[in-house]
C-alpha cells in the first residue's frame, strides 16, 4: 500500500480538500472554505498546513471565535446544507466562543465542522496556557463542553485515529438524518506527529446527499388519513428547503387543494403571493394560519421540529387533530403520536401524492372547496392588517412593523432577508413577504443574539457562490441588543468583501424582553437601558461605531429617508449600515399562546393576573 508521511495536521488538510459535492449539476469542494482565529493551540501546525493548502481551501479569519462560527453556519443555511464550512480555533477560551455557536447549528440541524486546538495528549507539560485542570479526571479538558452541542465528537490522540474519525464526522453531517456540527479536539502534540498515510485516505471522493424513501406502510398510512381529512393544513419547515422539495411542496398543496402555513425556517418554501401560502404559524405567526391551524383536522408536518414557537406550546391544534410526520429524522416524525413518515421531505410528498391519486380516472383526492376558500379569506385579513401597520405615518419613531414595511415593499426577488432573537424574528416572519423561493433566514431554534451580522457574512458568501452575477443582496435587520454583544464581523465583511446591507433598529435596550416582563405581570426591569441601573445614560453612535470599521454609514429617522438610504446601501460598493430607532412598545399582533414560567406567588396583582392566563392558556394543551 502507498503511503506519504504527514503529519496530522496535514492529512486533515489534504483530506477535507478530496472531499467533493454535487450542487446542480457541479462537482464543487464539500468544504469550500476554514474561517480561522489562531493561537497556540492550532497555529504551528494546523494553521502551517492550511497556509500550504492556499486556494484549495481557503482560509478566512474572523474576529470572534463565535462569530466566525456563526458565519459557518449562515453559510449552511444559505447552501441549504450542500457545502460545509470549517471553524478552527486554539485551547481554551478561543474553543469555548464556539460552543455556542455549536447549539446554533445542533438546534438547527445545520452542519459545520469544529476544530479545536487541545491540550498535550502527553500530559508531560501540563499545566499549559489556558487549560483548565480537574483534579478527580486529568482527560476532561474545556472541549469536553462541546459534548452536549454537538452530533459527532472525537479527540485525536494518535495519528491513525482520523483514518476512521473524519469519514464519520463527514458521514454524521452530511446525513440527512443525523446532520448537525461535528467537533474534533486536536492536541497540541498529535497534530506535530507525523506518520505514514495510506494514499487512498486522501483519494477524490464525491458525496451527495441521500434521499432515503421512506417505508412503503407509513406512506399509506399517511395517505389514508389524509384522504379522511375535512379541514387538511400542510406546515412547511425547514427540512423543505434542505430537502430542495420547494416545487413538490407547491405541487403537492396544489394537487390537493390543500393551504399552506410556514414556520420560521421553512418561510419563504412558497412565495408569499402564493394563493395557498396563509401564511407564518405559531407565537410569532399571523392570524389567518394560527386560525387555520386551530380548526385543522389533519395536519401534514413536513421537516419540523414542531418547536413551541410553531404549536404554540401544543395549544394551537385542536385537541382531536391528527398528525402526519413527514421527517428525515424519526425523532422529529414520531412527535405527537404523528403518523410517522420517516424518509426525504421530496420523495415523501411525491409517494403520497401518488397514493392520493384514483387511478380509477376520477383524479386526485382534494380536500373541501369551502376550506380553501376559507383559508383565503383569512389570508387576505392578514396581509390588510400587515398593510395597514406597515404604512408610514408622520409619528416617530418608526415601528418595527414600519421599518420592515419599507423594505419588503422595494425588494428585489433575489435579496435574503437574515436575522436572529429579540423582536425582529415576530416582525420579519409577519412582514417580509417573500418573493422568491428560499430568501429568508431568521435563527430561531437556538435563537442566539449575535448571529444577525456573523451569519450574514457566511450567507452572503455562500449567495456569491449561487448568484455569481450579484443579484440581489444579503439585507441583516439587527437589534441595538444584538449589535453590542456582537458587531466585529462588519470589520469582516469590509477585509473580506463581502458586502451586506445591515439595518440596525435601536429600541432602547432588550424591549421584546421588557414586553416578556411587563405582560406577564412584572415591572420594567433592566431590559430597556432607561431602567437599567446606571450612573449616566449614554446612547451609542452605532453609525460612527460601523464607519470606524469601514462600513459606509448614515443614521435616519424616517421611512422616506429609510427608503433613500436603501437605494444607496444598494449603490454602494461595500457594506452599508442603516441606523434608525424604533418604537420599543409598539408590534406585530397575531401570534398565539406561549408557556413560561410565570411565579404561582407574588405580592402583585398583575404577576397573579398573570398566572391566571398562564394557567387558563395550559387548559388547552395537548399532552399527546
Amino acid at each position: 500500500m502507498r503511503c506519504t508521511r504527514l503529519t496530522t495536521a496535514q492529512a486533515i488538510v489534504r483530506y477535507l480538500i478530496a472531499q467533493r459535492t454535487i450542487i446542480g449539476e457541479r462537482d464543487v469542494p464539500l468544504f469550500p472554505g476554514v474561517f480561522a482565529i489562531f493561537g497556540h493551540g492550532n497555529v504551528t501546525c494546523l494553521g502551517t498546513a492550511l497556509q500550504e493548502a492556499g486556494d484549495e481551501l481557503p482560509t478566512w479569519r474572523g474576529q470572534n471565535e463565535q462569530g466566525m462560527a456563526l458565519a459557518a453556519i449562515g453559510y449552511a443555511k444559505a447552501m441549504r446544507r450542500r457545502q460545509i464550512m470549517v471553524a478552527t480555533s486554539s485551547i481554551g477560551p478561543g474553543a469555548l466562543n464556539m460552543v455556542t455557536a455549536a447549539g446554533v447549528a445542533h438546534s438547527n440541524r445545520l452542519p459545520v465542522l469544529l476544530l479545536s486546538g487541545d491540550t498535550f495528549a502527553s500530559r508531560v507539560p501540563d499545566p499549559v496556557l489556558q487549560q483548565v485542570e480537574h483534579f478527580g479526571d486529568p482527560s476532561i479538558t474545556v472541549n469536553d463542553a462541546f459534548k452536549p452541542v454537538t452530533r459527532y465528537w472525537d479527540r485525536i490522540v494518535r495519528p491513525e485515529q482520523i483514518i476512521s474519525s473524519l469519514p464519520q464526522a463527514v458521514r454524521t453531517m452530511i446525513d440527512p438524518a443525523t446532520c448537525g456540527p461535528a467537533f474534533i479536539a486536536l492536541p497540541q502534540d498529535v497534530q506535530a506527529e507525523a506518520f505514514e498515510f495510506p494514499d487512498r485516505f486522501f483519494a477524490q471522493t464525491v458525496h451527495e446527499i441521500s434521499r432515503p424513501r421512506a417505508d412503503r406502510r407509513q406512506l399509506e398510512r399517511a395517505a389514508r388519513l389524509m384522504s379522511t381529512a375535512e379541514r387538511p393544513l400542510l406546515i412547511a419547515g425547514g427540512g423543505v428547503h434542505y430537502s430542495l422539495a420547494e416545487a413538490e411542496l407547491t405541487r403537492f398543496a396544489e394537487t390537493h387543494h390543500i393551504p399552506v402555513v410556514e414556520t420560521m425556517a421553512g418561510k419563504a418554501c412558497l412565495v408569499s403571493a402564493h394563493p395557498l401560502n396563509s401564511g407564518p404559524v405559531g407565537v410569532t405567526g399571523c392570524a389567518s394560519a394560527n386560525a387555520l391551524a386551530a380548526e385543522a383536522d389533519v395536519v401534514i408536518a413536513v421537516g419540523t421540529r414542531l418547536g413551541d414557537f410553531t404549536t404554540g406550546s401544543w395549544t394551537g391544534f385542536a385537541p382531536d387533530a391528527r398528525f402526519v410526520g413527514i421527517n428525515a429524522a424519526g425523532f422529529d416524525a414520531i412527535k405527537h403520536q404523528g403518523v410517522a413518515v420517516v424518509g426525504d421531505a421530496r420523495e415523501a410528498l411525491v409517494e403520497i401524492s401518488d397514493l392520493l391519486s384514483d387511478r380509477g380516472g376520477s383524479g386526485a383526492w382534494r380536500g373541501p372547496e369551502e376550506w380553501t376558500v376559507r383559508a383565503g379569506h383569512e389570508t387576505a385579513g392578514y396581509h390588510a392588517y400587515i398593510d395597514k401597520i406597515a404604512a408610514p405615518t408622520d409619528a416617530l419613531p418608526l415601528t418595527y412593523a414600519q421599518v420592515v414595511g419599507v423594505v419588503d415593499r422595494i425588494a428585489r426577488p433575489g435579496d435574503y432577508a437574515l436575522s436572529a432573537a429579540g423582536g425582529l424574528p415576530g416582525e420579519l416572519n409577519n412582514g417580509w413577504r417573500a418573493r422568491s423561493i428560499d430568501s429568508f433566514d431568521c435563527e430561531y431554534g437556538f435563537s442566539c443574539m449575535g448571529y444577525e451580522i456573523s451569519g450574514a457574512w457566511g450567507a452572503k458568501m455562500a449567495r456569491n457562490v449561487l448568484q455569481p452575477d450579484g443579484d440581489g443582496e444579503v439585507i441583516a435587520f439587527v437589534g441595538d441588543g444584538s449589535y453590542l454583544m456582537m458587531n466585529s464581523d462588519l470589520y469582516s465583511t469590509v477585509l473580506s468583501g463581502h458586502k451586506l446591507i445591515v439595518i440596525v433598529c435601536d429600541n432602547g435596550g432588550f424591549a421584546v424582553i421588557n414586553r416578556l416582563q411587563v405582560n406577564q405581570g412584572g415591572e420594567p426591569f433592566n431590559n430597556l437601558l432607561v431602567d437599567v441601573r446606571h450612573d449616566r445614560l449614554a446612547y451609542v453612535d452605532f453609525a460612527g461605531h460601523a464607519s470606524a470599521m469601514g462600513c459606509l454609514a448614515e443614521t435616519i429617522e424616517t421611512a422616506d429617508e429609510l427608503e433613500a438610504a436603501l437605494a444607496r446601501a444598494r449603490a454602494a460598493a461595500g457594506t452599508y449600515v442603516i441606523v434608525l430607532r424604533t418604537h420599543p412598545y409598539e408590534w406585530t399582533e397575531g401570534g398565539i399562546f406561549w408557556e413560561v414560567g410565570v411565579p404561582e406567588v407574588s405580592n402583585r396583582q398583575a404577576v397573579l393576573d398573570a398566572r391566571a392566563a398562564v394557567d387558563r392558556g395550559k387548559s388547552g394543551q395537548r399532552l399527546i
